[in-house]
Order: structure tokens, then sequence, then C-alpha cells
């Protein structure tokens, strides 16, 4: 099969990411083998890319936004459903031609102190798809049977691909800043899970408040139905009920903080933040105003937004890029040369 790999992590104008012909895995116990229709591009992989998580492999093939048709099952999947072991009775059953998703949380061990108080997101002991194992920028993938996200079959991969992490973890962003319908939401970057997470605060009638980088950005989120739209950190005309960022930056995160009334919080998407600067307590903290980081996923954000994205229509804007053009899709995402979200294709 296909795959790019990445062997030194290196600035994504280097192109460090080298596509090669590499035998199809095979699935251990509990696991299945996706041949892969599409892979979404995540800022998370660029932070893989660049080193700005240490790499935990020397050769690494990245990618975590997986949809793929079951091709193998491995030892002990005949029982298991998609979904199982995560409330989802209702799940299909696994056979080989199923259609299915892969996320960022590829696998948790289950038996940790946060495991065990169903808080999954936050394992001691994590899997990470496209970090510590093998993920999607491939020809076929290897996958946790029982992380394996429900799919449904009438929609494109393409539409599909950017769901599994922008969207999933831009609506756990909402929910970890307790937006409620009505609220009035500042989202402060407006990429692939921005992008997808205006659309849950509409159908919840809430006022939405973009700030943001590049008049494109801008552009989309005004056609998007914006109510407001200004700079990176310029702050919204009114106190907002709750914030989230989307760009990795500390000078984002004190402008969503600033524009909060007393007791909004703010929940900080990002993996990786470059700093945060001194701010005074006074006047941007004090009020009971709060600080949140959001850390992955759990599977059942994962089945709640792709039920709600059915269900109101949600379709990615997307770009389009093959397998040898991986490194081409990095970049434009690195580079905000393209609105809402890149995919690639095998």
């Amino acid at each position: 099969m296909r795959a790019a790999v990445l062997h030194h992590a290196a600035p994504i104008a280097s192109r460090p990411l080298v596509l090669e012909d590499l035998p199809i895995p095979e699935p251990g116990p509990g696991q299945v083998l996706l041949k892969v229709e599409a892979c979404g591009v995540c800022r998370t992989d660029l932070h893989i890319t660049a080193g700005e998580l240490k790499p935990l492999h020397d050769a690494i093939t990245p990618g975590h936004q997986i949809v793929g048709r079951v091709e193998k099952l491995g030892p002990g999947v005949d029982s298991i459903h998609i979904g199982d072991r995560a409330g989802a009775p209702n799940a299909p059953p696994l056979r080989v031609g199923a259609r299915a998703g892969v996320s960022w949380l590829g696998g948790v061990d289950g038996t940790c102190l946060l495991c065990r108080k169903n808080r999954e997101n936050l394992c001691d002991h994590p899997t990470y798809t496209g970090y510590s194992v093998n993920g999607g920028y491939a020809e076929y993938a290897v996958a946790r049977a029982d992380f394996l996200i429900p799919l449904p079959e009438d929609k494109p991969a393409t539409d599909l691909a950017p769901l599994l992490c922008a969207g999933i973890i831009g609506f756990r962003s909402l929910r970890v800043a307790e937006v409620a319908p009505g609220d009035r939401v500042g989202l402060f970057g407006f990429g692939a899970s921005a992008h997808l997470a205006i659309d849950v605060l509409k159908s919840w009638n809430c006022e939405v408040y973009v700030s943001t980088r590049g008049a494109s950005h801008q552009k989309l989120a005004r056609e998007l139905g914006a109510t407001w739209v200004g700079d990176a950190t310029e702050l919204p005309p009114v106190p907002l009920d709750s914030a989230v960022t989307f760009a990795p930056s500390g000078d984002v995160v004190l402008a969503a903080l600033a524009s909060l009334r007393k007791g909004g919080i703010v929940a900080i998407n990002a993996i990786h933040l470059d700093r945060i600067p001194q701010f005074d307590y006074d006047s941007l903290l004090w009020g009971e105003r709060q600080m949140r980081s959001v850390a992955n996923m759990t599977r059942q954000d994962a089945r709640d937004f792709v039920a709600l994205a059915a269900r109101i229509g949600i379709r990615p804007r997307t770009t389009i890029f093959h397998l040898d053009q991986v490194n081409d899709a990095l970049a434009a995402v690195a580079n905000d040369a393209i609105d809402g979200a890149a995919v690639v294709l095998p």
C-alpha cells in the first residue's frame, strides 16, 4: 500500500512526509483493517510533523480523521459492534464492508481513575491515531474496533472526514464552554473546526461573534451567518456568554477572555499553545470568569455530534488533495490558504 511517512520532524515548508510503498498491515486482536476512503487534515498534524509534539516513533503515518470501510476483522472482533463499550447498543455490527470513522482518540486503557470516572478523554494511557499509532494518510489503516465511529452510508467521504476531529472537538469545545441555546458566543479563529461549530450554534439559536485573521476567513464567517466579524484579536461589540479559541495563540486567548461577561467561560481548543502572556487578573479573570482547556474527545461526543450533524445537515467546506499532494495539504492548512477543511484522498 502507499502511505505518507514522517521519519524526521521538520518545518512544513520542507515537505517532511515521504510517500512509501509498505505492506498492508494485519489487524490484531480487537482491531480491524480499514480501506481508507478519505482522511481530513487537522492542525494537530502540523504540530506532529513540525515536532511541536514530541515524536514517539522513528517513523509514523499521520492523519486522524479517517473515513473507511472494514476490509478485515482481527481476532475476537466478530462479537463487537461499532461503538461497543461506549453506550451504543443500537450501533451496527462489524462486518466486512461496513463504513466507519476513526478520530484522534484511538483507544484508552479503560482502567485508570479517569476512565473509571467516565472521562476517557483524559485517560492516563491513551492511543492517538496518527501519533502513537499509524493514521490515515495511507490506503489502509488499522484501528480498534470499539473506537470506530458509526457513519451514514449516504454522505460523501469528503464531507464526513472533517467531522471526525474538527467537528467533534469543536462540538466538545462548546460543551466545555457550557454554551446554552440563545447565548452570545465568540469564535476566535475560523478554520476547519469553527466553520462546523457555527452550524451547531445556529441550530441552538445563538448569536455568533467571530474574530479571525484573513479576509477569506472573515468572508466565510459572514456567509455562514455570523452576527459580527472582526480581526483576530478584535473584541466583539457586546459582552459574550462564552467563547472558544481555535488559534494556538496566547494573545487570542486573552482577547477571548476580555470579551466575556462576568461568569463567562473561554474554552481553549488547542493541543499546543505558543504562550500565555501576562495579564491583569482584576480586569480579565475576576468575576468568576474561567479559562478551560479542551482535551481530546469521548466516544459519546463523537456519536452525539455525528447524529446532530446528520440531523441539521452540516456540510463542510472542503478542498481536496490526493495522497501524493499530502505535503501541499499540510502547507495549505498551515498558511491559511484554504477556507474550511482540507481532505486527502488515497
